[in-house]
């Protein structure tokens, strides 16, 4: 991840709906959600939704998969998680001490399921 790259996609999530969109995503992983749901979910247009979706696929934050006749949503965790691991390149000044308690909070609130495969 580079600079220019992570600054598409804090830009992207800087956006009310944007940002709602990308929370209910992280939460319905990994099954996604089609976008006319997403969009009747947050409370506004096909059309609107599907700007709000075209910017943070650009920025590398959400994954679109035609089904059928509907494109399922999900989070681009991948994507996300390069922004993060830019962002705390070189924590604390090397200073493990200091970012523990950071660590901690970031780890995953549940557990992996048991037999819990990768999707892709």
């Amino acid at each position: 991840m580079d600079e220019s790259k992570t600054i598409a996609a804090l830009a992207a999530l800087a956006q009310p709906t944007r940002l709602q969109t990308f929370r209910l995503l992280v939460e319905r992983e990994p099954e996604g959600v089609p976008a006319g749901e997403l969009a009747r979910l947050i409370g506004v247009p096909q059309n609107t939704m599907s700007t709000h979706l075209s910017i943070m696929a650009n920025a590398g934050m959400v994954i679109g998969e035609r089904q059928s006749r509907s494109i399922i949503y999900r989070a681009d965790l991948e994507g996300f998680r390069s922004v993060m691991l830019y962002l705390l390149q070189n924590c604390c000044g090397g200073n493990a001490a200091l970012c523990v308690p950071l660590i901690a909070d970031l780890t995953p609130c549940c557990p992996p399921k048991e037999g819990a495969t990768d999707r892709t």
